[in-house]
């Protein structure tokens, strides 16, 4: 049988009690370990950066085209309209409306 070698790099970072206490509850929350909570939290948040960091590349017709596009008129759409008339969660009315 292969041994599959894992390569982990320890992360170590010094944080005041009451940072500590707010993961250790959002983990709780999620049903995670502190650990996994703040990995994938640093995950995504990285990979947020990388993606706004991101270039657009394309062809001058294919700008043209996207530019035209945002031109033009917006079209309607009907699931959004009635979504924007709902209340929200915190305001009056929201349960009788669900």
């Amino acid at each position: 049988m292969a041994t599959v070698t894992r390569k982990e790099y320890p992360l170590s970072m010094r944080l005041p009690e009451a940072d500590v206490a707010m993961i250790d509850r959002a983990a709780a929350l999620r049903g995670r370990s502190r650990t996994d909570f703040v990995r994938d939290a640093a995950v995504r948040a990285a990979e947020d950066v990388v993606m706004e960091a991101g270039l657009i590349r394309m062809s001058p017709e294919g700008f043209a085209d996207f530019m035209e596009t945002l031109s033009g008129p917006a079209a309607t759409v009907p699931e959004m309209v009635e979504l924007a008339k709902r209340p929200a969660p915190w305001e009056p009315g929201y349960a009788a409306k669900r």
